[in-house]
């Protein structure tokens, strides 16, 4: 499962798991996406040129407000161009728009805040930073073909079928170490260089994405792995093996989400009041969330 995560640019984020779109809305696909070689020469160019830097390597470009090992590219493949990996030109013209995550119409630039704040377990650039404006600049010129700024087919990732079996951490651990293992490692710490570039990204501890982060929620593991992984075999995973790798992957810690709110038990029913989430809840013996809260420096839940 090579360069996965995160998400993070993540529903939750621009991940968005299909499930048809409303009666009436004009749809389009984007024409030829751009090529590199296409990129302007003026100004506008060289701000483009610095968001897909930004996208490829965010720890780098970006440092001051990236808080873990992860790239923007981790989750939207292929420069935030793969259609079924949240590409970043689909999100772009699908706002502004409404998010029930923080219960306002958000502007582009307000969903990339949130971007860094969790999957990139960071701070928000604030807006009009050169790093937001950099960003939207590479999303608008890839969509730049785009006929329609509606709700594109591309945007988010495909449609999963929910599990015949329910989902299972053993068999997911299991399917993890035959399949995904090799890239991220047994313990999920991904790879990096003698000089510390990462090279393949962690799925879980406190160097990848944070609880708030819509890869932490299965269902939205479970549609990326199954659309994207593992890297050049994708497909190769059943429906029912992408959703138990994603509950074995979202079962580990993580930095906290930092929506936190006096306790583990309210800040879960605050936040992740769902099936799809196992944040508050008892894992071999420990309530995932509460060790995270502890390394931060926020008291423990009672």
């Amino acid at each position: 499962m090579r360069h996965w995560i995160l998400l993070l640019f993540l529903t939750t984020g621009f991940v968005t798991v299909a499930s048809g779109l409303p009666t009436g809305v004009t749809t389009a696909l984007a024409t030829t996406l751009p090529s590199d070689a296409e990129m302007p020469t003026d100004e506008f160019g060289q701000m483009v040129r610095k968001g897909q830097l930004i996208f490829s390597e965010t720890g780098k470009y970006a440092r001051a407000y990236v808080g873990n090992d992860l790239s923007c590219q981790n989750c939207h493949l292929d420069k935030g161009r793969k259609a079924g990996a949240a590409p970043l030109w689909a999100a772009y013209l699908s706002y502004p728009a409404y998010r029930a995550k923080n219960h306002h119409v958000n502007t582009f630039a307000e969903r990339l805040q949130e971007c860094f704040r969790f999957s990139m377990n960071g701070k928000a650039p604030p807006l009009g930073d050169p790093v937001l404006v950099a960003l939207e600049s590479y999303a608008s010129w890839m969509g730049r073909n785009a006929t329609s700024r509606l709700v594109l087919p591309e945007r988010g990732f495909p449609e999963i079928q929910k599990p015949d079996q329910g989902i299972s951490q053993e068999r997911g651990k299991t399917l993890y170490v035959a399949h995904c293992a090799s890239c991220h490692g047994l313990d999920g710490e991904g790879e990096k260089k003698s000089d510390g570039t990462v090279v393949i990204p962690p799925l879980w501890g406190m160097r990848s994405f944070n609880w708030g982060a819509g890869m932490a929620r299965i269902d939205h593991a479970a549609a990326f792995i199954k659309a994207n992984m593992p890297l050049g075999t994708a497909g190769t995973l059943s429906t029912q093996e992408a959703w138990d790798v994603a509950a074995f992957v979202d079962a580990h810690e993580r930095p906290q989400d930092p929506r936190y709110s006096l306790s583990v038990e309210n800040t879960r029913i605050l936040y992740h009041n769902t099936p799809y989430s196992w944040y508050g809840r008892m894992v071999e013996g420990h309530v995932l969330g509460d060790q995270p809260a502890a390394s931060l420096g926020l008291p423990l839940a009672p």
